[in-house]
């Protein structure tokens, strides 16, 4: 982080004393850092405790010229290679997902072409309102990224998610956001499949699995942030993605089927996260299916196997990474799989563990390589997994 210009935007919670601590951090690993405070941070921290810290001018106010030669709130924002929000109130929030600019900090944000980062500081309860989560989302679709905030004890006396993340882990992230190979996709076209597929029945049924696309949407967000253009095919439309990534909904097998493979010849990197299914119904009925007496049977049929397909089509220059969810016999199964399917790697995970099945945020995988390579990996966050699929494409495309 030598040289990089860092922006500190301070809003009013109590855990101003945190960013106090994260100031420190980073100039000490060689950033160069400004802070912003809003009025209300200012009641829990005198900027002088900010200004001693980064060896800068801190900036409260809009209409404190501390150089007549520019105007601050717009020489800050062209400044800045990062802005950060830490904390970061529901006021703040909401201010910024409106684009309201009522102040020094949020007139900043407005003019900075900069990435903004928001660290999320509050009460469990504010976290999770409709409202916040609302303004997140908003954020999110804007390009905005967020830092989760950590569980634990609160200052309002709650035990739950809001607390500030650790000024230690937020370097870690921005350290990493600076690492050389930020960009080491730029200009490759990655495709991501995620989530389960729905083979309807009859227009209120449909067959599913349990996944919930998380994984498939953290592998698009890294591929994304190293530069990638990708494309994203999902039957989830309830998590958020960056606007810059193409999303293409779908539904049943068939349907991701087609938009996989007509969009295949201009890939580089496959990554088939998607739990699809192996069958659906031969026959879909028009109209809701009435209860009879006894017993009934539902005649399937086999779907089309895209990760097969694209294994079968793949080119020298493209990758193929699939997954392998299983419950037992992990090994043998996840290297059969990378031989019929004819993938580069195969991810496989056993997903009757705890933290590594549907629905969680953590994952414990093995990549198989199709050159005999074999990696285990402990718990670790769907994101930290994402960012090794990521690797791997890097390395295969040089």
């Amino acid at each position: 982080m030598n040289g990089k210009n860092i922006l500190l935007a301070v809003s009013g919670g109590i855990a101003v004393y945190k960013a106090v601590a994260l100031t420190s951090k980073l100039t000490q690993a060689g950033a160069n850092v400004k802070v912003m405070m809003t009025r209300h941070a200012q009641e829990f921290v005198p900027p002088l405790s900010f200004q001693v810290l980064s060896r800068n001018d801190v900036y409260t106010d809009t209409f404190d010229e501390k150089d007549s030669g520019v105007v601050a709130h717009i020489n800050l924002a062209d400044w800045a290679d990062l802005v950060l929000v830490a904390p970061a109130t529901a006021n703040m929030i909401g201010k910024m997902a409106n684009g309201i600019a009522d102040d020094m900090v949020t007139t900043t944000l407005l003019a900075t072409e900069a990435p903004v980062w928001v660290a999320p500081a509050m009460n469990v309860h504010m976290m999770n309102h409709p409202a916040v989560v609302r303004n997140i989302t908003q954020l999110y679709k804007d390009g905005v990224r967020f830092i989760e905030p950590d569980e634990g004890y609160l200052a309002c006396g709650y035990v739950g998610r809001g607390r500030l993340e650790e000024p230690e882990k937020i370097v870690a992230h921005i350290r990493r956001f600076f690492s050389e190979d930020n960009k080491s996709l730029l200009g490759k076209n990655v495709l991501v499949t995620a989530g389960p597929t729905r083979e309807k029945i009859d227009p209120v049924r449909y067959l599913t699995n349990r996944s919930t696309g998380k994984m498939g949407f953290q592998v698009a967000e890294q591929a994304y942030l190293k530069g990638a253009h990708v494309t994203l095919v999902t039957t989830v439309k309830d998590r958020p993605i960056p606007d810059a990534v193409e999303t293409v909904y779908v539904d049943s097998a068939e349907e991701m089927y087609q938009a996989v493979t007509t969009r295949a010849e201009k890939q580089d990197a496959f990554v088939m996260t998607a739990a699809v299914a192996d069958y659906t119904p031969l026959h879909v009925a028009d109209q809701k299916i009435k209860k009879q007496p006894g017993d009934t049977a539902l005649e399937m049929t086999r779907t089309k196997d895209i990760l097969a397909e694209i294994g079968a089509r793949k080119k020298a220059r493209q990758v193929v990474i699939g997954f392998a969810a299983e419950t037992e016999n992990v090994a043998e199964n996840a290297k059969r799989k990378l031989e019929t399917k004819q993938a580069d790697y195969i991810v496989a995970n056993d997903v009757s563990k705890d933290g590594a099945g549907f629905g969680t945020d953590t994952n414990i995988v093995t990549f198989y390589g199709a050159d005999g390579s074999v990696e285990d990996f402990p718990l670790l966050e769907k994101r930290e997994v994402a960012e090794k699929i990521t690797a791997k494409i890097v390395e295969k495309l040089g």
